[in-house]
């Protein structure tokens, strides 16, 4: 994937949406048997909760988090599969069906639609607009755009930072190559104006369909999120492709976002609700701890090609001279809850009362000849660390060697190692 940081690049010390992404998270890369699906986006919805306050967004999202695993940061666009529509929030309920009092989330912001919706007009080519639910309240616009080339969905969000330098940062940085391929990323620092982030990619990272998503958010100086994306299809999943691209130029996107218009708009914004756990909490590691830890876990004679992550989680492509394998590392507390699963699905029990539960099997979301191993680790009290060997250098990669670099007997003592408690520095 292209990148070019642009001036003022700050070189944070993870590389990663999806996702989506994952983004947009996502946790381990493959999960775990049964409905690991289920199990590792409802890991990403309870781990990226601190990471970003976005109260309209979707899990999946722009990187399609749940298709990039645990490595993607980017919480979704606002538009559903039949065209513009309200759905889950990474880190929020569901959006109501109604904008009354009774319905709203007490901390979504009262912005009249039409206001949004005009900056959007405003601040875009000429072209016949449907805007869904404009005389209601909110901070999001959807709507479907039409410049006589293809009707096309296209959202705007406004949130704020949980605070300087935390959840804002990921929504701006770039998503590892590893999780999301064939795509571009640019991020620049604009003097007085804030941090931007440009992705042109696709709603799916594996191309099982072609919509494509492009992508601009800012994060501002004083800590204000504008996001933008738009489709090259009337509905961000399951509409038929009505264009070759999106209609709004990469430039034309960033100038969307870095109106002035928007700033009285941003004003009406809640305050984020005191006491809330920052995202640089110590119940995630960051990634270059969790990098580091891993790689004292690796056995003697495998070679570090390439390295990743995000707080909570990291990566590390290896190579034993026999082809190159990644290896992922997810570490989560508070998932006390996936014990249940792991029971049923037939995790061994410790006499320390840890579940490890092991899979083998073809990589869901692999290229070519690609198998996925996984060791997936909780503790009673909800201390969750789970790895992920696979014989290929990234997802939807195709299988450099027969097998992982790694045996499963290797990933149960990565897995169970007391480092994770307290990760190297």
């Amino acid at each position: 994937m292209p990148r070019n940081d642009g001036p003022g690049r700050e070189n944070p010390p993870h590389d990663g949406f999806e996702e989506d992404l994952g983004a947009v998270l996502r946790r381990t890369g493959e999960g775990f048997a049964g409905d690991r699906r289920e199990l590792v986006e409802g890991g990403v919805r309870r781990g990226r909760r601190r990471l970003v306050r976005r109260r309209a967004a979707v899990t999946g999202g722009v990187l399609a988090l749940a298709a990039v695993g645990v490595g993607g940061v980017y919480g979704g666009s606002l538009l559903g599969s039949a065209g513009p529509a309200a759905t889950t929030s990474v880190a929020a309920p569901p959006k109501p069906t109604g904008t009354g009092p009774e319905t709203r989330p007490p901390d979504e912001a009262r912005i009249p639609v039409k206001d949004l919706a005009a900056v959007l007009r405003a601040h875009t080519p000429a072209g016949r607009w449907e805007i869904e639910d404009e005389g209601g309240e909110g901070q999001f616009v959807l709507g479907v755009y039409d410049d006589g080339a293809g009707k096309a969905a296209v959202s705007v969000s406004l949130s704020r930072s949980s605070g300087p330098g935390e959840a804002g940062e990921a929504m701006v940085t770039c998503p590892d190559e590893a999780h999301v391929p064939d795509a571009e990323c640019t991020t620049e620092t604009l003097p007085g104006v804030g941090r931007l982030l440009l992705f042109q990619g696709y709603e799916y990272p594996d191309k099982r369909e072609k919509t494509k998503t492009w992508r601009a958010t800012l994060l501002t100086e004083d800590g204000f999120l504008v996001d933008a994306s738009e489709y090259n299809a009337p509905a961000q999943k399951g509409a038929r492709v009505s264009r070759d691209t999106p209609p709004f130029t990469p430039a034309q996107l960033k100038a969307l976002v870095t109106a002035d218009a928007w700033k009285p708009l941003l004003a009406g914004l809640p305050a984020l609700p005191q006491g809330s756990t920052p995202p640089s909490a110590p119940d995630e590691p960051s990634a270059d701890a969790l990098r580091a830890t891993l790689r004292s876990l690796l056995p003697e004679g495998l070679e570090v090609k390439d390295e990743g992550g995000q707080d909570g989680y990291g990566y590390v492509v290896v190579d034993d001279g026999g082809g190159r394998s990644f290896v992922e590392i997810n570490v989560q507390t508070g998932m006390r809850d996936v014990a249940g699963h792991l029971t049923s699905t037939g995790a061994t029990t410790l006499p320390d009362g840890r579940l490890v539960g092991v899979v083998q099997e073809a990589a869901e979301k692999g290229g070519t000849g690609v198998v996925s191993w996984t060791v997936d680790t909780v503790t009673p009290e909800g201390f969750r660390v789970v790895v992920t060997a696979l014989n290929s250098d990234g997802y939807r990669a195709p299988a450099t060697r027969s097998e992982p670099a790694l045996t499963v007997e290797r990933l149960k003592t990565i897995a169970l190692s007391p480092k994770w408690r307290k990760p190297v520095d």
